[in-house]
């Protein structure tokens, strides 16, 4: 609780909006890339806010490359499901359930 993750792409903020393949959760900080592309390639840095203290930390840069072979090696298509054993909600209030597939 009190934490927000946000993501640097080459030393600006990663555009979230910019064109609805990126997404950070912002229960595990993880993120999320749809159809890689050539222009996605660089460093990444994760930046972990504690809102109630005011203070960000940000981790090492991950370089991201892609692969010119065409061969993704050992990363076989992978479905992980994580849901909390009981999702609760206020009446007339929305919830989110969010479900990734990983793989090529």
């Amino acid at each position: 609780p009190g934490l927000s993750y946000a993501w640097i792409f080459n030393n600006s903020t990663l555009d979230l909006q910019e064109d609805g393949r990126r997404f950070v959760s912002q229960e595990t900080g993880n993120l999320y890339l749809a159809k890689v592309e050539p222009w996605d390639v660089g460093n990444y840095t994760c930046v972990v806010t504690n809102v109630e203290a005011q203070q960000s930390v940000g981790g090492p840069p991950t370089p991201l490359t892609l692969r010119t072979d065409g061969v993704m090696g050992e990363y076989e298509p992978k479905i992980e499901v994580h849901f909390p054993e009981t999702t609760y909600a206020e009446k007339g209030s929305s919830v989110r359930l969010e479900c990734f597939a990983l793989g090529k």
